[in-house]
């Protein structure tokens, strides 16, 4: 094996209320894919937020090339060649690919006592290494007319245009379809190739065993060990990284359905820049009945979610609940009538970032009793909700209900958006990409909040990417293409391969 990369040893960093990582010891091998493992809020993001000068130890060494370092901030560890792509995108919307790659180390050309900013010198590099590294984007774009994947594709360039050879990959794939993940874990081993090293940090245990070297896991904070992926299951790696054993399988028993909740009949939606991005759409969920929406990211099926939860107006056809026209109603109207929503966005549209978790596990309902009587908020009521909701959905937070929600994991950020929509009792549940960045407990978690609902009679209208989610979850699959439903069937007469050719276009 090569020599370490980077060492570190007995790493421990405190918040308030919380250990984030524990007295860890591990090492980096030059060269190799080494993945980081564990549940939300295990301390995977901060471990390597320590490594990218993000965060202070509080204690403990850092070594990089066998030598003793102190990281005070990102550009500490550039100067030491280590880059990271963050779980979020760090990039500016209104700057182009160029503007951003180049941002606070820009290139300057000289000319006697002038100097500017040489972007057409700068561009050439990135084209140049964006076709090295087979991550082609046009240098002139701007972030904010580009898809998510080729957001990422600017963030890694980022990294290799100031020369990285560590490489941190924060859950890259949380936002990619299953067609660009492969293609990213391509690249990784591309990378690895050309002589980088890669820390890998996921919760999808599938991704470690294509790609990763080794693994580390994390439980709670503390290192449980490093295991070889090769000779280390899937199965041992769940149970590893939750401290107990994962169960799978769903249990799904078959019932009968009840009446109409959902009726979506002929619509077309419209989005900002006048495209048809759903096209004379028509659906129908029931009582007790999963309906899940399948496609390739882009196809239309997050415009259909949002049209029904009323984010986006229609401009054909109608959507009614329970039997009663909502087309023309409110989100908030919506919301009364029996709609509960999860986003496939939860920092954008799910979340009040800045607010705290006991506020935003009451921000629907703080104008209803016992939240508010006579128009007076009442604290009391909101903390009792939030310490129900907190210990029963298994929400980590250093502080509790006054923990600033941008502080938590980005999984326990989902943990309380789904238990603020589960509890409003709603008769219709939408859940776009509920699962999307969650390990893998927390994945069988939220899908049996799923099945339960269901249990209970609850419609769902479940959204996902994940094709393996759509087959477990759903009683009927619609399968969208290009803003059109192709096929819609009972989930036992069509075979996962038939469900992905339906969303690759291909129809019989």
């Amino acid at each position: 094996m090569a020599e370490p990369i980077v060492e570190l040893r007995n790493i421990t960093k405190r918040f308030p209320g919380i250990v984030a990582n524990d007295n860890v010891t591990l090492d980096i091998k030059k060269g190799e894919i080494f993945a980081l493992l564990g549940e939300n809020g295990a301390g995977k993001s901060t471990l390597m937020s320590i490594l990218f000068g993000m965060y202070e130890p509080d204690e403990g060494q850092i070594f990089v090339r066998g030598k003793e370092v102190h990281l005070t901030s990102s550009k500490d560890a550039a100067a030491l060649n280590i880059g990271m792509v963050h779980q979020h995108f760090k990039l500016v919307s209104n700057y182009t690919i160029t503007e951003n790659i180049v941002l606070g180390d820009e290139p300057l050309k000289r000319f006697g006592p002038f100097s500017w900013v040489d972007l057409k010198g700068a561009s050439e590099k990135i084209r140049a290494l964006s076709l090295e590294y087979g991550l082609e984007v046009n240098p002139n774009d701007k972030i904010q007319d580009l898809q998510v994947s080729t957001q990422q594709r600017v963030e890694i360039l980022k990294m290799l245009y100031r020369d990285a050879e560590i490489l941190i990959f924060d859950e890259p794939t949380s936002v990619l379809t299953p067609q660009e993940i492969e293609y990213l874990l391509d690249i990784m081993e591309e990378l690895r190739r050309g002589g980088k090293t890669i820390i890998l940090i996921t919760h999808k245990l599938e991704e470690i065993k294509r790609v990763a070297d080794r693994c580390g896991i994390l439980l709670r904070g503390k290192l449980v060990g490093i295991y070889d992926v090769a000779t280390t299951t899937t199965q041992r790696m769940a149970n590893l990284m939750v401290g107990k054993e994962v169960d799978f399988s769903v249990d799904k028993p078959d019932h009968e359905f009840g009446e109409v909740v959902l009726d979506v009949s002929n619509v077309t939606v419209y989005n900002d820049l006048k495209v048809k991005v759903v096209d004379d759409v028509s659906l129908e969920v029931r009582k007790g009945e999963i309906l899940a929406i399948a496609g390739v990211s882009g196809n239309g099926q997050v415009d259909i979610a949002d049209a029904i939860a009323g984010l986006q107006n229609i401009s054909e056809g109608s959507i009614t609940l329970n039997g009663e026209e909502i087309s023309n109603l409110s989100i908030k109207e919506r919301i009364a009538k029996g709609i509960s929503y999860i986003p496939e966005d939860r920092q954008k549209e799910g979340l009040v970032m800045d607010l705290n978790l006991r506020d935003n596990l009451a921000i629907k309902t703080f104008d209803r009793e016992p939240f508010s009587k006579k128009g007076v908020l009442q604290p009391n009521a909101f903390e009792d909700q939030a310490v129900d909701l907190i210990d029963r959905y298994d929400i980590r937070s250093g502080q509790g209900s006054q923990t600033i929600t941008r502080s938590m994991s980005g999984g326990n950020q989902q943990k309380a958006i789904i238990a603020r929509e589960v509890e409003l009792d709603s008769d219709l549940l939408i859940f776009v990409q509920p699962t999307r960045g969650l390990d893998v407990g927390a994945i069988a978690n939220i899908h049996q909040q799923i099945l339960d609902q269901r249990a209970l009679g609850k419609a769902i209208l479940l959204v996902s990417l994940e094709l393996d989610e759509v087959m477990a979850l759903a009683d009927t699959i619609s399968v969208v293409f290009r803003g059109q439903i192709l096929k819609t069937d009972d989930a036992r007469n069509l075979s996962k391969e038939e469900v992905g050719q339906y969303m690759m276009g291909v129809t019989k």
